[in-house]
Parts: C-alpha cells; sequence; structure tokens
C-alpha cells in the first residue's frame, strides 16, 4: 500500500504523507478507513517508528486524518476525493517550484511562468 523510495530526496515522513493522499484522491482509502498502527508501518516498510508517526500528525494536523485514543488512526470524511487530488497537485507544484528555484529560477521567472501557464490553460 505505501511504497518508500529510500534513494529520493524527498524525506521519508514527506513519502508517506504524499502516498496516504495520493490513496485518498485514487478513492481507495474512503472515509473512516483505519489506517495501519504507526508499529505496523513502520515494520512493514523498515522505517523508524517516529518517521511514521510525524507523517501521521502532519496527516491529522492537516484535517486529512483523525485520530481515536486506543483505536489508531482514520481517514477524515472532511477530505473529498477532489480535495486530496488538489492536495496533492498542491504539494508537488511547491516541489516543482522550489527546485526550480534552488536551480536559480528567480521568483519573477517563476510567476512569469505561472502566468503564462494559467493563460494559456495548459
Amino acid at each position: 500500500m505505501i511504497t518508500i523510495n529510500f534513494q529520493s530526496r524527498t524525506p521519508i515522513y514527506q513519502q508517506i504523507y504524499d502516498d496516504i493522499v495520493r490513496l485518498i484522491a485514487l478513492g481507495v482509502l474512503k472515509a473512516d478507513t483505519k489506517l495501519p498502527t504507526v508499529r505496523s508501518l513502520a515494520v512493514e516498510t523498515g522505517i523508524n517508528p517516529n518517521t511514521v508517526s510525524k507523517a501521521y500528525k502532519m496527516l491529522e494536523m492537516d484535517g486529512i486524518t483523525y485520530s481515536v485514543v486506543g483505536k489508531g488512526s482514520f481517514v477524515s470524511d472532511k477530505l473529498s476525493q477532489s480535495d486530496a487530488i488538489k492536495t496533492r497537485e498542491e504539494e508537488k507544484t511547491k516541489k516543482r517550484i522550489s527546485e526550480a528555484y534552488k536551480n536559480g529560477l528567480s521568483k519573477n521567472e517563476i510567476i512569469d511562468i505561472v502566468n503564462e501557464v494559467v493563460k494559456e490553460g495548459k
């Protein structure tokens, strides 16, 4: 279900976050679906439980999941499939803009590109 790319520059907690949002966007995870426990996901993926916990906390802070004491974490019904898609695209766009900026594009150049794309309706 959750895949981790250890060669990626994206932090592992962000990969978990993104994967869960992606699964919601695809309709694989629906409202009130129970997520794997922190421990079981850590064992399954071979990563530190603190890393999984960080991703789960971020998901909860963003309203994508909620937790029930003693029962676990669940997908929130507040996030519709279209909202999940928007959230996922927003994260991807931020990452791409950050990479472009780090590789030498100025703020104004990035804004010009965004304006051009929106104007052309791409």
